[in-house]
């Protein structure tokens, strides 16, 4: 009973599971150094773009192998916890924590930048500068720390809300951004296009940030209704609807850029906005843009963002790694609301940097940190837990993991050396509150874990068919866009 009193609530279904992690994922990446790259490569982002899908989809494949067989919050926590130690694990943990943090900093950033754009649009200048970009990021953090607090279901339900808003706002947008499309700019790469295996690699990790969070609904796995099906079929989807979304966004943001400005892009806060207002396009236009980032894209990254990073905080103090305070669930709503404060306040100092650049940097290092632990991790519960029940497994074993492994190092080795070093005596920070902890609290958590693993709840026939026919509908409606968004730059070479 005492075990039970302290589990999370099991609320979401797929599309909760897909919209918490593509909320995630779409949002400061996309419209600000994603965009940015833009600036860098003109229509050759399409490559860059295509080559983080490819290097995302594998170790996503690893994460529904882990999810479905240790549907618990954590994730990686715990995963690397059980496959290859506790310190990994906390590592692991701790830096997932910090890379959602600083997302959730930026996001914020992001939204006030767009928000300006907004108001400007509609006649309302917001004046203040710098200050009045970090008051309107702390405000919104402040306001989804509380609904986070207030909810599970108000997160999965808000959450669905913000990214149907965000397609709807986008589709109005596409159709009355057609007619400023200049085909000549797709087609022509800029001859400032650097394709020197360094600065590759470098677009490369900028862009695969704007993919990072492709397991999200894992960290969130203990408050997902039939773990063991869900999460595999969120994360088949995930890197497949981020690659969609940014192409689709990165086509038209080359087609109303000429190549003589894409400089401007490049170094811009709000690299839409900018490039709308360089070409003239204002109006009813740059409202639903602005909107549309906003309110949707923004307020979904927001939205879960905020949530997600606690439950790792949460788990890690349920099993003695991290205080226990951490631990303690809001009495009404069943959530960590103790960890979701902290983190919120960590969020709101983090913003008083002002710098998407750095914000973006320090992310990608603890990104690619976590992920290259929590791929080493797979194989390790392979070897040390060979009998566990796995709904889902992997192909390609130790290979595939080699490979995705080495290619996350690789693109960390392209990362700015501020950001890299912050990432460092954070990590240090984590293992020193680590091993205090242990100290105090011994090794809590994995004796219960045996009891969990054996709890899982099937649906019924009548259930399942109508899970089966949603997740039918979801592969046919990504698979398309997919299609469409590779279309867009492929017709443009063959018809010139």
């Amino acid at each position: 009973m005492e075990q039970q009193n302290n589990m999370l609530k099991r609320a979401f279904g797929m599309k909760e599971a897909v919209t918490i992690t593509v909320g995630t994922v779409v949002g400061v990446g996309l419209f600000t150094t994603g965009a940015n790259v833009v600036g860098m490569m003109g229509s050759a982002v399409i490559i860059a773009t295509f080559v983080a899908m490819v290097i995302s989809v594998y170790p996503a494949l690893l994460y529904a192998e882990m999810g479905a067989a240790l549907p618990y919050a954590g994730g990686t926590y715990k995963y690397a916890s059980l496959g290859i130690g506790r310190p990994f694990g906390m590592l692991a943990g701790w830096n997932f924590i910090i890379s959602l943090v600083a997302v959730t900093s930026g996001e914020a950033l992001a939204f006030s930048f767009y928000f300006k754009t907004f108001m400007g649009a509609i006649g309302l200048e917001i004046p203040g500068g710098a200050a009045s970009d970090m008051i309107i990021a702390m405000v919104v953090v402040v306001i989804f720390m509380v609904l986070s607090v207030c909810g599970v279901e108000i997160t999965g339900k808000l959450q669905n809300g913000f990214m149907f808003f965000f397609w709807g706002v986008a589709i109005i947008w596409f159709l009355t951004m057609i007619p400023n499309i200049g085909i000549s700019n797709i087609v022509e790469v800029p001859d400032f296009v650097d394709f020197s295996a360094g600065n590759f690699i470098g677009m490369v990790a900028l862009i695969w940030w704007c993919f990072a969070g492709f397991e999200t609904c894992c960290a969130m796995g203990e408050e997902i209704k039939y773990p063991h099906i869900n999460i595999p079929r969120a994360l088949f989807l995930a890197p497949f609807i981020v690659f969609a979304v940014n192409a689709i966004f990165q086509w038209f943001l080359v087609g109303i850029t000429p190549n003589e400005g894409l400089e401007a892009i490049a170094s811009a806060s709000a690299p839409f906005a900018e490039a709308m207002t360089t070409a003239g396009i204002l109006g009813f236009p740059l409202i639903m843009l602005a909107a549309g980032i906003a309110f949707g894209g923004d307020f979904s990254t927001l939205n879960s963002s905020i949530a997600v990073p606690p439950r790792y905080l949460f788990t890690m103090a349920r099993d003695g790694a991290m205080p226990k305070v951490f631990a303690k669930l809001h009495p009404k709503f069943k959530t960590p609301y103790i960890a979701i404060l902290t983190l919120g306040i960590l969020t709101i100092v983090l913003t008083t940097t002002n710098s998407i650049i750095y914000i973006a940097s320090l992310s990608l290092f603890a990104d690619l940190f976590y992920y290259v632990i929590g791929i080493i991790a797979c194989l390790g519960l392979r070897k040390r837990m060979p009998d566990l029940d796995r709904p889902y497994r992997a192909p390609g074993g130790a290979i595939g993991a080699a490979v995705s492994a080495i290619i996350y190092i690789v693109m960390m080795t392209q990362l700015d050396s501020e950001a890299f070093w912050t990432g460092i005596i954070w990590c240090v920070l984590g293992l020193v509150i680590f091993f205090i902890c242990q100290a105090r609290y011994g090794r809590a958590g994995d004796a219960d874990l045996k009891d969990m693993i054996m709890e899982r709840v099937e649906p019924s026939a009548t259930e399942k068919a109508k899970m089966d026919k949603e997740f039918k509908i979801w592969a046919v409606v990504v698979a398309v866009f997919v299609v469409i968004a590779l279309m867009l730059y492929i017709v443009p070479f063959v018809m010139a």
